[in-house]
């Protein structure tokens, strides 16, 4: 009513200071909840103002009470109304852009819904800084509940505000905003805004802006208002035009309605069945009075401040008034106009609700089996879930239900079954597919979702039972390819190559390409824990160069064929062939997708062993610390191996975050047994000791992760001095390498190596200085894991001065600060420093002095180009070059480019030749 804003002031505050925040570079939430009428749409808008005067983008979606038949309406609603600058970014996502009208549906190729999230996260990130406005939570449909969910936890280094608003009086005790909105208060990142009723003062001063009235009005309106800024403004609307004060705000708002001419309050109620807003044409059609009349009837509607003008229609402007019109309808006028609506609209997901609500069971058969089938096309499996099951539910009350929904009951109920699952109710799934008919898929499906339930034994038997009904070659590959998959960790696991290899001569006959890759990631597993690493690497690299249509499948290809590699110690072809799965994920918006996700990782810890770290730091950022999940906190800990290798401050903040997260095994595992080296370079052993056992309480004694583990825990024991530890670290290490059986198989590079580490540290806590078996571990962290050479290399200088041999612990001390100083790896530097201090070492002075671009014209030097062709390369003067290689000859103290190069490459400056 008015453009002044009164009395909302602590509240604005706590919302600038999240949009400051954001703007800064931390992103923000704000969820800011408040009973109907009490204000927040003007704390919205006066936010949006000034996030506009900042330079933000602005994106505002607002749900509505069809938002459970509409999926990803108030994104949709944000998207449309978006900006230029927002508008070309969206055109770049075609995952995006088929939410807008006249968008294509593209056929789905897996994980559509991951896509799209990705997608929004992508923009979110392209077009910063950005606020991001979903009004009237509490209408939101499921997918926009998980989407709101997911961007509050990726959200984190973006310039992105993300604002909520909600009804609290409309959150009853089952209500599912509830457990979302309890969910995210919890995390660091959100702050809740509530909205309560005006103090008298505020809402006095409010009121004397409406207009002219005397002391006794605005006594009465602000007794009755009880606080409420749209009640009040609605008294004095009333009080305007000479009417009484009913009882109660919807009496209020109907004495209002009455006051309107028959046909005004005709086209008002028919506007109350569409929702909060309507097109101008289907309103004038419902409504089926003359042209003129219609417009006269909206003018007057207007005019009187019921409803507003919004883009090519009409929106209430308030919710209450349209839920209080609606709500007057009698049965039969509501039964009417519903049918109406539905003989005029298009959309599947409207003409269900309008249809239903119209008592029509066949049409509302027929849109929901449709809208079903978009919103699945959309990604949105909850809601398309809710739609099947709909239509599912009339099957037994409609004639000729199949063919009104194009399929047959059991197909429309298997569809329904995996849509469950695609919204993380396996749980939903099994019981849906466990009463349908007995049929190859079904079985197939059930065999898969049991599997990931962890229920090997049903799983089995329904593979065996998929299999055996299966009628056609393309359903016994997948039957075949699933329950090799589902018998991999059973008793039965000797049948699993058979199946395999059965599955992919079926696959290939039949052209059933997903079948195939299953199949082939299957035996390359096989092949691995036989110990053909040959093999193995074969059949991922076919799985890999395969294309399924199914997204899901072949990044799950594309991260076997890269970890294999990785752990076979081919960085450089691991590194690369992480690229076309990173780049797969980033295109098709699944970057946070499980395989996107563990691609990144990978290529994380490959610049990590490589020795690449700052890449590794770079990467590193993007695992954000605020987490509030456990695969959150899983990702959040692969940042600190870099922060707690370089010293950094931020290791300290981030395992602070994710101390809460210490019961999940692999989260302690990870952040734990970083924990303990933090420690541990702090000089802190006891409290490393504590993560040590924290850790073993948490792994099984035969799992691998045991290694890194015990080989910290006897570097803690060597600096507490004890030793009655440290045979039971030993012996669960060793047992770790046997496997459960005693048959593990041989282990990858790294596994060895750290093998070696726990013999030779359990070595040194107990007072030995084993040169030949620290020699031994170096050679093996020596296939390129750069910083454990480097850590073994200072134990084994220890060794080596210790049995008198100077001169070599000199040289291996040399070397281990060397890549020390070029990683920037600090704790360890400053650990050899202070023992080349007690030994009285000449400190080098090569590596810690070349710059980073005297690294790069060391390396062509290396490669035997001139002056000339350096300049040429790196782009600078030929002048620039020469004196370049005049200092790289004075640190190495070396006379020649070619001893130049041999002692930068004895000292790890570059890559051997």
């Amino acid at each position: 009513m008015n453009g002044l804003l009164i009395g909302r002031s602590a509240e604005l505050r706590k919302l600038l200071r999240v949009l400051e925040i954001a703007g800064d570079g931390t992103a923000g939430v704000a969820l800011l909840g408040g009973d109907a009428g009490i204000g927040k749409t003007r704390l919205v808008s006066e936010l949006v103002a000034q996030a506009r005067e900042r330079g933000f983008n602005v994106l505002i979606g607002q749900c509505a009470e069809l938002g459970d038949a509409l999926p990803y309406l108030p994104l949709a609603d944000a998207l449309r109304g978006a900006g230029p600058a927002l508008r070309a970014a969206i055109a770049e996502r075609p995952v995006l852009e088929q939410l807008l009208p006249g968008g294509e549906i593209a056929p789905s190729t897996g994980l559509t819904q991951q896509r799209l999230f990705g997608s929004l996260l992508g923009l979110l990130g392209a077009v910063q800084p950005v606020l991001f406005v979903i009004e009237d939570l509490h209408w939101a449909d499921r997918s926009t509940r998980d989407l709101l969910v997911f961007l509050s936890r990726m959200l984190q280094t973006e310039r992105v505000c993300l604002v909520g608003t909600y009804r609290t009086d409309d959150l009853h005790r089952r209500h599912p905003l509830r457990s979302v909105l309890a969910e995210l208060k919890r995390l660091p990142s959100v702050t809740s805004v509530e909205v309560g009723p005006m103090a008298t003062e505020e809402i006095s001063d409010y009121v004397a802006t409406f207009g002219e009235m005397d002391g006794r009005e605005l006594r009465e309106i602000v007794h009755r208002a009880d606080g409420n800024p749209f009640y009040a403004e609605e008294l004095y609307a009333a009080l305007s035009e000479g009417e009484t004060f009913p009882d109660g705000l919807a009496s209020l708002l109907m004495s209002r309605v009455e006051l309107l001419s028959e046909p005004g309050q005709r086209v008002l109620r028919a506007a109350a069945v569409a929702g909060r807003r309507v097109e101008d044409m289907l309103l004038r059609e419902v409504s089926a009075l003359p042209l003129a009349d219609f417009e006269e009837a909206v003018r007057e509607i207007v005019s009187r401040g019921l409803m507003r003008v919004d883009g090519y229609g009409y929106a209430f402007r308030h919710a209450l008034l349209q839920e209080t019109v609606y709500t007057d309808l009698l049965p039969g006028e509501r039964t009417r106009l519903h049918a109406a609506f539905a003989a005029l609209l298009t959309s599947p997901a409207e003409l269900a609700h309008h249809h239903l609500a119209g008592h029509d069971l066949a049409g509302a058969l027929r849109a929901s089996a449709e809208a079903g089938r978009e919103a699945e096309r959309l990604g949105a499996p909850a809601e398309a879930h809710r739609h099947y099951d709909q239509a599912l539910s009339l099957w037994e009350r409609v004639p000729d239900a199949a063919e009104l929904a194009r399929e047959s009951r059991g197909d429309l109920a298997f569809r329904s079954a995996i849509m469950a699952a695609d919204s993380g109710d396996n749980h939903r799934a099994v019981a849906q597919l466990r009463v349908l008919p007995p049929m190859s898929p079904v079985y197939e499906r059930l065999s898969y979702y049991l599997a990931e339930l962890g229920q090997d034994e049903a799983a089995v038997q329904a593979g065996d039972a998929a299999i055996e009904t299966a009628t056609t070659p393309a359903q016994l590959a997948r039957a075949l390819a699933t329950t090799a998959r589902s018998l991999a960790w059973t008793e039965r696991h000797a049948e699993v190559a058979p199946l395999a290899r059965r599955a992919l001569e079926v696959a290939r006959s039949a052209g059933v390409a997903d079948a195939e890759i299953s199949a082939l990631i299957v035996l390359a597993m096989l092949s691995e824990l036989e110990g053909d690493f040959t093999a193995a690497a074969a059949r991922y690299e076919q799985a890999a160069s395969h294309s399924s249509g199914d997204l899901a499948m072949d990044l799950r290809a594309q991260f076997a064929r890269a970890r294999l590699l990785y752990e076979q110690g081919e960085l450089t072809r691991a590194a690369a062939a992480t690229e076309p799965g990173i780049r797969t994920a980033e295109e098709a918006g699944l970057k946070w997708s499980t395989y996107g996700t563990d691609l990144r990782f990978l290529r994380f810890l490959i610049h990590y062993v490589a020795g690449e770290w700052d890449a590794a730091e770079r990467l590193a950022t993007t695992f954000g610390a605020r987490v509030g999940t456990v695969p959150e906190a899983i990702l959040s800990s692969f940042a600190l191996f870099i922060e707690v290798g370089r010293g950094l401050p931020a290791a300290e903040s981030r395992l602070d975050w994710l101390r809460p997260f210490w019961t999940s095994e692999l989260a302690t595992y990870m952040s734990r047994g970083m924990a303990a080296e933090d420690a541990l370079w702090k000089g802190d052993p006891a409290t490393a000791w504590e993560h040590i056992q924290a850790c073993l309480a948490k792994l099984i004694p035969a799992d691998p992760g045991n290694l890194r583990i015990c080989a910290t825990g006897l570097w803690a024991l060597a600096e507490l001095g004890r030793t009655d530890e440290a045979d039971d670290l030993r012996r669960r290490a060793r047992t770790a390498v046997a496997g459960p059986d005693g048959n593990r198989g041989p282990m990858g590079l790294e596994g060895r190596a750290w093998a070696l580490r726990v013999e030779a540290e359990w070595s040194r806590v107990n007072g030995h200085h084993d040169v030949p078996l620290w020699q031994s571990v170096v050679d093996a962290f020596d296939y390129g894991f750069v910083y454990e050479t480097a850590r073994s290399r200072w134990r084994l200088a220890e060794a080596q001065l210790a049995t008198g041999d100077r001169d070599a612990a000199q040289t291996t001390w040399t070397l281990a600060r060397d890549a020390a100083t070029a990683l920037k790896a600090t704790p360890l530097l400053s650990a050899l420093d202070e023992f080349g201090r007690r030994a009285r070492f000449t400190t080098p002075t090569a590596a810690g002095s070349l710059t980073a671009r005297e690294l790069e014209v060391l390396s062509l030097v290396a490669e035997g180009l001139t002056n000339r062709e350096i300049a040429e390369r790196l782009f600078i003067a030929q002048k620039t070059v020469s004196v370049h290689v005049s200092n790289i000859l004075a640190k190495l103290d070396a006379s020649t480019r070619t001893q130049a190069a041999a002692t930068a490459r004895s000292r790890h400056l570059i890559p051997d030749a």
